[in-house]
This record gives C-alpha cells, structure tokens and sequence, in this order.
C-alpha cells in the first residue's frame, strides 16, 4: 500500500533536521530539464505564470539560479522534513522516530510539479513549481504533458514491491492526482474523503481536509498500515469512519464540533 500526497508551497529550512539518513530523488534529470527552462524566465514572467507577487517571483527566480543536480546537507533537506503547509502539519514528520520515516519511506510518496516523484527522505532543494503550472516545455504544454506516464510507471514499479497489499491511497489533492494515470496504474485507488459538520450539514473544508490528509498518512505510519482495511480505523482530532457515506473506492470520514 502507497499513500500518495500533494507537496506544500511553503518550506522550513531553518529547523534542523533530526535525522541524518537520506536518500536522492528518482527524476533529477527531469527536473533539471525543468530548471533549465526555468531560468530563461524572468522574474516578471515567473510571477505572471504562477500568479505570485513581486517578491515571490524574485525568490523562486533565485532558487532556480541557484539549483544544482548535487544534493548535500548545505543546499537540501529531506522532503517530509522540508514541506510545511497544511498536509504536512497533520502528518507532522519533526515529531516521527527514524523507525516510524522507514516505514513512510515505503509507504508515503509525494507529488511534485518540479521532482515528479518523492520519497519522504529524498532530500529537496527549495523550489516552488505547483503541478497545475501552465508551463510549456519541450514535452508539451504543461508539467503533466511534460510527466506524462513517467510518475503512474513509477508508482506501479513501487507498487510491485510492496509486501501488503498494492493499492495506491490517494490523499493528494486533485491538481497533483491528475499527474497519475489511474487506468495504467497496476492497482486499485482509494481516496479518503474528510468532512466537517458546518451549517446544518457535513461538508469538505479545505483547511481542516488537508490537515486530516497528513493526519491518515501519520495514523498508517505509526500503525505500520500496509492494509487498506485497517485505515477505517483512523480516528486522529475526532474523525471517524462513516460506512453509510462510504463504498470500496472513497472512504469518508467525518467529525461534528460545535460551531
């Protein structure tokens, strides 16, 4: 079993990491294909493709100035380590034991626009470069022409070596999932799908449903999940299973706070 999440826009570089293991990314080469044709942008053009401020622009313009096919401890940092938005709150990698970012390291990955595939400690240099990105390159128009089958081959090839069961989780968000292609994936897909009781009824806040996304992958870290079954189990900050809401393919899960 996979776990597949979406990445975060914003990093931590500054905390240091608790462990020192890590590996390399699979698809160096592709994203440096990628940052090739980054730095021929400006900062004008990168924050008009992206739909970022000034500053932002100016930023990102940099990293790709300063991006290198060597990884080391000064320029990158493990992904789960480095990622720091909402997904990564919920799954909270700072407070797992080395033994706990084993397991991750067979059983979570994590889409990106710029590295297509990552393993939780596959060290990451700063980037921002979201999958939805309308950025033409010599494989097409966009970053999921330029992936193409590269990532669903990829995750198939992982899959084959799991020792539970092959199926891919799909906690990512809609824009990183389109990169996967479910009918040559080589498993079935299960999307969890989080809810919130909010005026009258339950519904998805995007807020709370990306914290409870890193929430499942750290409920089947620490409980060595390698079943989905046993994922209807997760009941982190009050969620629980509802089979009525649920079928074989999308397992809801809802908690009801007072508002």
């Amino acid at each position: 079993m996979i776990i597949v999440l979406s990445p975060a826009k914003s990093l931590d570089y500054e905390t240091p990491a608790h462990i020192e293991k890590h590996t390399l990314p699979q698809f160096v080469d592709d994203a440096a294909e990628l940052i090739h044709g980054l730095r021929e942008l400006s900062p004008q053009q990168i924050g008009g493709m992206m739909g970022i401020s000034d500053p932002l622009a100016a930023l990102n313009f940099q990293r790709y100035a300063d991006w290198s096919k060597t990884f080391d401890a000064q320029n990158s940092k493990q992904a789960v380590l480095a990622f720091n938005g909402d997904v990564y709150e919920g799954f909270a990698a700072k407070s797992l034991s080395a033994r706990d970012l084993d397991f991750a390291q067979n059983h979570v990955r994590v889409l990106s626009g710029l590295y297509g595939l990552l393993r939780p400690l596959d060290l990451l240099q700063p980037y921002r470069l979201e999958m939805g990105t309308k950025f033409p390159n010599a494989r097409g128009k966009d970053l999921y022409a330029f992936w193409g089958e590269r990532i669903t081959a990829s995750l198939n090839e992982q899959l084959q070596k799991q020792r539970g069961a092959r199926v891919l989780v799909n906690c990512a968000s809609q824009e990183y999932f389109k990169s996967v292609k479910p009918k040559l994936l080589a498993a079935p897909v299960i999307s969890p799908v989080f809810e919130d009781w909010k005026g009258g009824r339950y519904k998805i806040i995007s807020f709370h449903a990306k914290r409870a996304r890193g929430m499942m992958a750290r409920y089947a870290v620490e409980n060595r999940i390698d079943e989905p079954e046993a994922l209807k189990g997760f009941d982190s900050e009050g969620y629980a299973f509802d089979a009525k809401a649920s079928n074989d393919t999308t397992y809801v899960f809802r908690r009801r706070v007072a508002e």
